[in-house]
């Protein structure tokens, strides 16, 4: 680990942290506020892999999902007040869900990204966000929001979550959690498009530095 990676930690305990609190609160009825803050971690890994390879990738991971769930860990103790309610700033089932699934896609983003980075640019960190998008989505919102897993954190009620109702307005009755998860997972692909734009400014940028230097 060297100087060259604490931005990338930094970048990643902070995009951790910050999902984890905005996934709690919806945007509009079927978004979170989570879902447009998470899928930078996607970029965050595969700028640090292109510039510094897949060992360098892995270490920051590991190093901003340690610094991340410490934060968040601290967020189960911070109460919050609104709507005559008290409640955690991260639930332990968020957190929890947080952890697995962003370790788990994560470290398959970079093992995608790898096998794949001698192939034109945008192939890799294309290919690696949207398998490594879908884990993650799959992962979260099951570990978080599923009844199912109730026993994990017994004192948390997300009976809003399991609130049956048609998929997206439209579609078979399903579990909320599972339209939120079906509309978060929309958005991350449209991101894994977009932030290929950032993606390719900023290795270009690294790459004219390290030139220059």
């Amino acid at each position: 680990m060297t100087r060259h990676h604490l931005p990338g930690i930094l970048a990643m305990a902070a995009i951790v942290l910050a999902s984890n609190i905005l996934v709690q609160f919806l945007f509009g009825n079927w978004l979170t506020w989570g879902a447009f803050t998470y899928p930078l971690a996607f970029l965050v890994t595969d700028v640090m892999n292109r510039i510094y390879g897949a060992a360098a990738a892995r270490r920051v991971v590991f190093a901003g999902f340690v610094v991340g769930i410490l934060c968040s860990l601290i967020g189960t103790q911070i109460m919050l007040q609104g709507d005559g309610y008290t409640y955690p700033a991260v639930t332990l089932r968020v957190a929890l869900g947080s952890g697995i699934a962003f370790l788990t896609a994560q470290m398959l983003d970079v093992a995608i990204f790898d096998r794949l980075r001698q192939g034109r640019w945008w192939r890799a960190p294309l290919a690696s966000t949207l398998v490594g998008s879908s884990v993650d989505t799959a992962l979260f919102f099951t570990i978080a929001f599923s009844g199912a897993l109730s026993f994990l954190e017994p004192g948390n009620d997300v009976a809003w979550a399991g609130e049956m109702l048609p998929l997206l307005g439209a579609g078979p009755v399903v579990p909320l959690w599972v339209s939120l998860a079906v509309a978060d997972w929309g958005v991350k692909l449209a991101l894994a498009l977009l932030a290929l734009i950032p993606f390719r400014l900023i290795v270009s940028w690294a790459v004219a530095q390290k030139t220059l230097a």
